[in-house]
């Protein structure tokens, strides 16, 4: 069969993505036919909220204020729903999950709420006939960027899946002011910009006034009557906001808690008394700094007040609440009617998501002992079978310590619990390897090195009854690095639960064309069921089949393109491969590697322009933390190498290098659907698990990668022979470093690799400065080459020679992305949550529906009248 004669209108479809109307709105195998009265009934809902919510006209509103409109009209088919859950919730009294992260990821709601509602095709025509284009209103809707990367986005991947498992779960986190940064470059460098995402409001949320809670903070601790007291502490209140979870297609929607710091309404006397007002005023502006902006994943949180008073403002404030949700019955009254702690673990669960939230024990401690007159082995015994923790790095370095001297200042009576844990903590490991000194040392909560530091890491292990990684090869390595000797002294708590992502997004929203591919082969089971996509084996070889997923994918490389010319200025042949590389940048996930090949590519074009070489578009994304230099000074080289490229003559459409400015959740959903290539190249041993990995293996992307994080994994799903794996084992990293790397000798012995540090040495890529980035050839060099770029280059080069040879055979690339995708079914949120259950939380999922809320919809005669089941809290 041949897909492509030129790669380009091979299958007789024309070279612009220009569909007509009909075309653009013929999803119908996936989001189902619009009915007439639902119709009607959405556009007599966007019209009232423009016209009583927005206060407008079609004659002054704005593209914005219809967005606005769009919103309130969504999200009126959510309410229902929404306090039919917590209804349900509270007659049946299940055990509640609670996910305390200090990031989530969300990105838009709008499409991904209509997929999971299934209200989609009912809105577009709605739409379509009010004369409006729903993309264009979709672009208007901020990213929701409350987190850093991998981490955030797998905890709004998580809530997703807990949704649509049915789960009485809840997510709890910050309302952060401002988000992760906006990126620009300027001249080729990272510029931050606050990201006000809240600038025109979030119609997403609702604000609870009434559940705000008081958090303490400083102060000094008392003994009185055998009672430990905190007094003389500074109080600061936390308000609730609430986001609607929607699962998919089962009407439960479940709730995001994000708190947001509150000034108390009194004033400090002392300023008042003075008359100084102003002052006055202006000091509640500092209390309510702890939730004004998300901290920069830069690993280097040592003393930042601010971010340890966000960690426990979290924690505090979740664990009144959810305390206040156990003690009260199932029938919802406000009452405590629930006294019985020893049953907390039977019907509380709390995920630590990451070390951030670790304060939740000593937390949760210090309201059994201090609040509820529990003893300490009652309320230690309670506290370790309701905690759970999940680790997701391997570097050292990212594990928090926080100095004891800060610590004990601004949360005094946690220190004295940390202290007690740690002592109980070591009596146990002493009992168990009596004498061994250096054991005793290596265990302890609180490090002694270099002044006195609380290592949350371990804190959060001794703490919880079960402890994961988040992919096997993570999981195993922390058993045998970071925790070896907690893993030698209680290895029954040590688990993998390899991480996932959420198909509806990560499929079904971004890649609709795909999606309907699929669904008309196997079916619509695989959004709820990802193996499902096991099925499309058996049309590997179905000519028909191949050449409609050939179609998707060039469709989608056609609207990337005509995307990166308006945004980016610069033209790029959707015919040649899309080679992307999306993610923080960070030494570890080696975006310099990827250089060395750009610059090795173009310099074989340079050496031979009349070579025939396999066209490539390489396309590299991602924020560096702004105090990370070296991080900042490869987002520069990257820019300097692209424009060099990008304007030689010589070159032409052989190879483009483009850096995509500000990635984030919505950039994410328009470039992996185009993706031919996914770069994991990260050094083994280094990446926990990665998830960009897995939106690109389920839309079709081959994969380039180490033996490292989840592309183990993956490789064991689709086989060695259907993914383009190099590069040094994890014990072939260690042999080597036992050995004595010596980078210098790689750089002598391949002509290519030197040509291309000398050219970035000698200034090739800043003629302006010649010096601009010799500390990144330094590194690599003289400096011990820490993530061993050089010693993987020779490899990585072999299997990019490999991809372009079987780039040049469509049909075969095609059935590959193929067997990709029909091996992708592991990686779904759903199966990890699944596991979590099962194996942690002790729940089970329902796969039941929830009824219909068909009264009280939006735009029937008895809107907003649900019917009064018992009062409900949330």
């Amino acid at each position: 069969m041949d897909l492509l004669p030129g790669r380009q209108n091979s299958i007789g479809m024309p070279n612009s993505v220009a569909q007509n109307d009909k075309e653009k709105r013929k999803q119908i195998s996936v989001r189902g036919i619009a009915l007439v009265e639902n119709v009607a009934t959405v556009k007599k809902t966007f019209n009232r909220h423009l016209h009583f919510t927005l206060v407008k006209d079609r004659n002054v509103a704005t593209p914005r204020d219809y967005y606005f409109a769009l919103a309130h009209t969504v999200r009126d088919h959510l309410v229902s729903r929404w306090i039919r859950t917590q209804q349900h919730y509270y007659d049946k009294d299940p055990k509640r999950v609670y996910y305390l992260s200090l990031e989530y990821y969300v990105g838009r709601s709008l499409t991904n709420t209509m997929v999971n509602l299934g209200i989609q095709s009912e809105v577009d025509e709605a739409l379509y006939q009010i004369g409006l284009d729903i993309e264009d209103l979709e672009e208007l809707e901020q990213d929701a960027g409350l987190g850093n990367g991998g981490l955030g986005r797998l905890a709004a991947c998580f809530l997703d899946s807990m949704a649509s498992l049915g789960l009485a779960a809840y997510g709890y986190g910050l309302r952060y002011d401002y988000g992760i940064f906006t990126q620009t470059i300027k001249n080729g460098w990272q510029v931050e910009e606050p990201d006000d995402w809240l600038r025109f409001g979030n119609p997403w949320e609702k604000s609870r006034p009434e559940y705000t809670l008081p958090v303490q903070f400083y102060g000094r601790t008392i003994r009185e009557g055998g009672i430990t007291k905190w007094v003389d502490s500074q109080i600061i209140f936390a308000m609730p906001y609430d986001s609607p979870v929607p699962g998919y297609g089962n009407n439960a929607v479940n709730t995001m808690r994000l708190w947001s710091a509150k000034a108390p309404t009194s004033f400090n006397l002392s300023f008042f008394n003075d008359g100084d007002y102003i002052q006055a005023v202006c000091d509640r502006n500092s209390a309510e700094n702890i939730t004004r902006v998300l901290y920069p994943n830069d690993n280097v949180t040592e003393g930042k007040d601010l971010r340890l008073k966000q960690e426990y403002f979290l924690c505090a404030a979740t664990l009144q609440d959810i305390i206040r949700r156990f003690k009260a019955s199932k029938f919802g009254c406000r009452e405590a009617v629930r006294h019985d702690f020893s049953h907390l673990p039977d019907k509380v669960a709390i995920q630590l998501n990451d070390t951030h939230p670790a304060l939740a024990i000593p937390e949760l401690m210090r309201i059994l002992i201090d609040l509820e007159g529990l003893t300490w082995e009652q309320a230690w015994k309670i506290t370790t079978q309701t905690c759970a923790y999940t680790n997701h790095t391997l570097l050292p370095e990212a594990l928090e310590r926080w100095p004891v001297d800060r610590f004990g200042v601004i949360l005094p009576r946690h220190l004295e619990i940390i202290y007690e844990i740690n002592f109980r903590h070591l009596k146990e490991v002493e009992a168990k390897y009596p004498g061994d000194m250096d054991r005793i040392r290596r265990m302890s909560l609180i490090e002694e090195d270099g002044g006195k530091r609380i290592n949350m890491g371990f804190l959060c292990v001794v703490g919880s009854h079960a402890v994961n990684g988040v992919a096997k090869i993570h999981s195993d390595l922390l058993k045998v690095t970071l925790f070896k000797d907690f893993y030698e002294m209680t290895p029954e708590k040590f688990q993998n639960k390899t991480n996932g992502i959420t198909p509806r997004r990560w499929l079904l929203l971004c890649n609709p064309s795909l999606s309907d591919a699929i669904v008309d082969k196997i079916g619509n089971d695989w959004i709820s069921d990802l193996s499902k996509l096991r099925q499309l084996e058996q049309f590997i070889n179905n000519e028909n089949f191949v050449r409609s997923i050939y179609k998707v994918k060039q469709e989608n490389k056609m609207k990337l393109a005509q995307y990166i010319e308006q945004h980016y200025h610069v033209k790029i042949d959707p015919g040649a491969m899309f080679d992307m590389q999306v993610k923080r940048i960070h030494e570890y996930k080696r975006q310099l590697l990827n250089v060395l090949h750009v610059i090795t590519l173009y310099n074989r074009i340079r050496r031979n322009p009349n070579h025939k070489c396999t066209p490539r578009v390489v396309m590299i994304g991602g924020k560096a933390a702004p105090g990370y230099h070296m991080a900042k000074k490869i987002i520069k080289l990257i820019s300097n190498v692209a424009a060099v490229i990008n304007n030689d003559p010589i070159v032409k459409d052989r190879l483009k290098l483009i850096f995509l400015e500000n990635y984030r959740v919505s950039l994410a959903e328009k470039i992996i659907p185009a993706a031919d290539l996914s770069e994991q190249i990260s050094l083994a041993g280094t990446e926990a698990s990665g998830t960009g990995n897995m939106k690109f293996m389920l839309n079709g992307a081959l994969t380039v990668g180490t033996l490292d994080g989840a592309n183990v994994e993956m490789a064991e799903e689709v086989g060695m022979e259907n993914i383009f794996i190099f590069g040094m084992t994890v014990d072939e990293v260690e042999a080597l470093r036992q050995k004595g790397y010596n980078p210098r000798e790689f750089y002598e012995k391949n002509a290519e690799l030197k040509l291309a540090l000398d050219q970035i040495q000698g200034g090739f890529y800043s003629p302006e400065d010649p010096n601009l980035f010799h500390d990144i050839v330094d590194v690599l060099i003289n400096k011990g080459d820490h993530y061993m770029l050089l010693a993987d280059y020779e490899s990585f080069v072999k299997a990019q020679e490999k991809i372009d040879h079987l780039f040049n055979n469509p049909m075969e690339w095609t059935k590959m992305a193929i067997k990709n995708i029909a091996a992708s079914g592991k990686f779904s949120s759903d199966r990890t949550i699944a596991q979590y259950c099962k194996d942690i939380w002790n729940v089970e999922p329902s796969l039941s529906k929830l009824p219909a809320p068909f009264e009280g919809r939006p735009g029937t005669a008895n809107e907003g009248e649900v019917e009064q089941t018992k009062p409900t809290k949330k």
